[in-house]
């Protein structure tokens, strides 16, 4: 039978690096097929090359059985393939239906998308309000909406780039309902995750990169995570620390701290050698309360106390002398500035780094070597640019920069957010020895089995209200999920908790 699509010898070279070394691909119709491989393996490279978005060096590229050159996006949209990116690009201030309408045909009238989208979303479990504007909706509901836009296309094939990173568990098994009835009707699926028991539930064929080649094409029904994994790093995976060691006296308490007008007042403890976890799904309040942790807004001096001083009226620099630290959720333009160096980026925590007005150049190196080297970070060294690493490697820089600043507070957003099982192992380790040496670590995270690996206690933020605290023993995923959607007990019926 004549593939869907059929990849054969891909190569795209850059500067510094093979991105696709003679990569071969093929994708039947109706196929759920997952590509699999760590940060910097190649697969965003050969996703943007099948999208029209990169031209290859070398390769043949086959769609249902005719040979075709890939020069645009609108090149790939007529042949019938449509790319669901992991960054959402959607117009906040606009309805659902006018979002959808940029990517159709001038004077596609609003009432025929709007049809549309009411039969799409009947038929695969999508439905959306196609009058709502998108700074009302969800992220799952975001997530939506872009899926809705590429199936009203008429796509022959999707691609769907970590579709499930901003789900809830519940919303998920929704998705991938959804996937395999795509499927069912003919729909070719390419699926990228690094969550490998998503693929081991949705997808018949997995191609696993590494370093830019294919090192395997395997079923992953037949396959353990491990085995997955094993595969995609050439070794196994870290294990996780254990962590047991009980926490230590209050390191930050927050008073009353509210979040912007209409939100109720939050305050919770933060104690020393402990991880405390805040789980929900992004756009409830996240960014909101890091910025005002970290000091980038302020608050009254009392509503935040650091080891018993006031430090809500304090700037990022002034918190950082104090020992909090922190990573913020973007890694490109927040966490590091993309054009310049590895060295150059230890500047933007690095308050020692500069004296007397000047920057000092060797100790800047001195530092993002021992960053590097410390976090297994594949950079050709520090001179490298933030820009041309993979955002795994990036991740591990930015975490690992802070952590060399031998924080006594750390604040991290996402901290594993896009990065495969390996880096994923290696941050939360390292976040885990933080707390082991003392420090009080805040993880704000959407993946539900990374807070339960790392934390000790548990929080919620839904609709920019927080939930009780809660042990990590003493509730489940399930439960987590629901309280996602604000569905935590009231005081009455609340589980046992650890005292704060």
């Amino acid at each position: 039978m004549t593939a869907r699509l059929s990849l054969t010898g891909i190569t795209k070279r850059y500067p510094a690096v093979v991105a696709n070394d003679g990569v071969s691909l093929q994708v039947a119709a109706g196929e759920i097929h997952a590509v699999l491989g760590e940060n910097g393996a190649g697969k965003s490279t050969l996703m943007k090359v099948i999208a029209g978005e990169v031209a290859p060096d070398e390769g043949r590229i086959e769609f249902d059985g005719a040979p075709v050159t890939i020069g645009s996006p609108a090149a790939a949209q007529h042949l019938g393939i449509a790319m669901v990116h992991q960054h959402f690009a959607l117009f906040d201030t606009l309805t659902v239906a006018e979002n959808i309408a940029l990517g159709l045909p001038a004077g596609t009238p609003l009432g025929r998308i709007t049809a549309e989208l009411a039969s799409l979303g009947e038929r695969y479990g999508l439905v959306i309000d196609a009058a709502a504007r998108v700074h009302d909706l969800s992220m799952g509901e975001r997530q939506r909406v872009e899926i809705l836009r590429g199936l009203l296309a008429a796509p022959r094939l999707l691609i769907l780039d970590e579709p499930t990173s901003v789900l809830t568990p519940q919303a998920v098994e929704r998705l991938l309902v959804t996937l395999r009835t795509l499927a069912a009707d003919g729909l070719s699926v390419l699926f990228i995750s690094h969550k490998l028991d998503e693929i081991r539930a949705l997808a018949t064929r997995c191609t696993v990169m590494r370093a830019g080649r294919v090192v395997a094409v395997v079923d992953p029904r037949e396959e353990t995570e491990q085995s997955l994994a094993r595969l995609m790093i050439g070794a196994d995976p870290p294990q996780i620390a254990t962590h047991n060691a009980p926490s230590g006296p209050v390191r930050l308490a927050v008073h009353d701290l509210s979040l912007g007008q209409g939100a109720p007042p939050l305050s919770f403890e933060l104690r020393s050698g402990e991880i405390l976890g805040v789980a929900g799904i992004s756009g409830n309040g996240q960014r909101e309360l890091m910025a005002l942790l970290a000091g980038e807004r302020t608050s009254a001096p009392e509503q935040l106390m650091l080891d018993g001083a006031a430090i809500g009226a304090l700037g990022p620099a002034a918190r950082r002398r104090r020992g909090l630290r922190y990573v913020p959720e973007e890694r490109l333009g927040h966490g590091a500035v993309p054009a310049l160096s590895l060295a150059e980026n230890t500047l933007l925590t690095g308050d020692s780094l500069r004296r007397h007005g000047f920057t000092q150049p060797a100790a800047m190196r001195v530092v993002a070597q021992r960053v590097i080297e410390r976090f297994a970070v594949k950079a050709p060294g520090p001179q490298a640019r933030a820009s041309s690493l993979s955002g795994g490697n990036l991740q591990k820089f930015i975490v690992g920069r802070e952590i060399d600043g031998a924080p006594r507070v750390l604040l991290i957003n996402q901290p594993t957010w896009g990065v495969d099982v390996g880096a994923a192992a290696a941050i939360r380790n390292a976040l885990i020895a933080l707390r082991l040496s003392g420090c009080a670590v805040l993880v704000v995270s959407e993946e539900l089995d990374e807070l339960f690996e790392v934390c000790d206690r548990l929080m919620v933020l839904a609709q920019r209200r927080l939930s009780p605290t809660v042990s990590v023993r003493e509730i489940t995923v399930d439960e987590i999920g629901r309280w996602m959607a604000g569905l935590w007990p009231q005081p009455s019926q609340q589980p046992q908790q650890v005292s704060a």
